[in-house]
Order: C-alpha cells, then structure tokens, then sequence
C-alpha cells in the first residue's frame, strides 16, 4: 500500500468528520408534546360538577315554599330572613365591614356555628375571605340577614377549608351585617 494513498485517504476521511460535525445545531423536536386533553377533560368535570350542584340548589329551592330565592348575578342563590328596606347603603372596595355567619351543608347541618366563628370583621376586598362570603357582603345592608346557598367553586372550592369542609363541597351560609364603617379617603 502506498503511504501518500493512505495518506490522502486519512485527509478525505477528517476533511469530511470536520464538515459534518461542524454543520449548524437543529431544533430538538420536544420529547413529549401536549395536546390540551387534560385541560380539557378538566373543563369538562367542572362544567358536570358545577351542573350537579346546580340542580342540587335548584331541587332545594324547589321543594323550599317558605322563602323567596333570588338568584345572584355571581353564580349562588339567596334569601333575606331579615331585609331592611329603609337603608340603602351596601359595603364597598375598602369599607370595613363587622358580620356574624355560620357555614352548614346545604341540608343544614352545621359545620361551623356562629358561636364558633364569633363577630368578624373584613375590609371589602382587601383581606382574604372565600369568593362567596366576599360578594354575598356587598349585596347586604346594616341589620340584615341573609341566608346564601353556595355551589363549591363560590365556597371554599377544590381544596375545601383544609379541616372541616372537604373539596367540592357546596354550602350554606347565614350572614348577619351589623355595621358598614366607610373607608376614609
């Protein structure tokens, strides 16, 4: 064999390593590429779940002839056990707020009393209470009592309370405002 040929052949040989290792990177195709399915069937389940409590509220009402329910604009429903019609002055942004409730199933039976609770007081939307609590205020005015029904994701939603109310659990609230302090500006 000629020294110089396998000389030359050994040249060839890097001349073509060295181009084809120094071409220009490609764009990695992903391992695993997401089709939206779980979001989706997510979206599903809460649409069936929040249809279900639905028409466990609407089966309540029904059979319920000694109140008048109103359906909220934000997705619950209530009565007024007492209504004041006098006033017209409801909690706003940043007004404090001093309230008594209590949180029961839907059928009634106590989860936690008023007496558990005691008097609280909230600054309208600055402080963190659940989503139905928040909006269920500002719809009432000084001295009345309101009786909510709440489906799950208004209450306390997937995750519950973390100690007596579970994921997904709808529930029943009765409020009481006994004073609207308005912000100062």
């Amino acid at each position: 064999m000629n020294w110089n040929m396998g000389k030359n052949s050994l040249y060839l040989i890097l001349v073509l390593l060295c181009a084809f290792a120094c071409k220009t990177p490609e764009a990695r195709k992903p391992v695993a590429s997401k089709s939206g399915s779980f979001i989706q069937e997510s979206v599903k389940r809460n649409k069936k779940l929040v249809a279900q409590e639905e028409k466990i509220i609407s089966d309540i009402i029904k059979t319920d002839t000694t109140n008048n329910y109103i359906s909220s604009s934000n997705g619950f429903w209530y009565y007024y056990q007492d209504q004041n019609i006098e006033d017209t002055l409801t909690p706003h942004f940043g007004d404090l707020v001093e309230f008594e409730y209590n949180i029961s199933t839907l059928e009634g039976n106590p989860i936690y009393t008023k007496q558990e609770i005691g008097k609280r007081e909230y600054v309208i939307d600055k402080e963190n209470v659940f989503n139905g609590l928040r909006q269920g205020l500002k719809l009432m005015k000084v001295g009345e009592t309101v009786t909510f029904l709440f489906p799950s994701h208004k209450a306390f939603g997937y995750y519950g309370d973390l100690d007596k109310i579970g994921r997904n659990v709808p529930i029943r609230s009765t409020i009481t405002l006994n004073s609207i302090t308005l912000e100062k500006n």
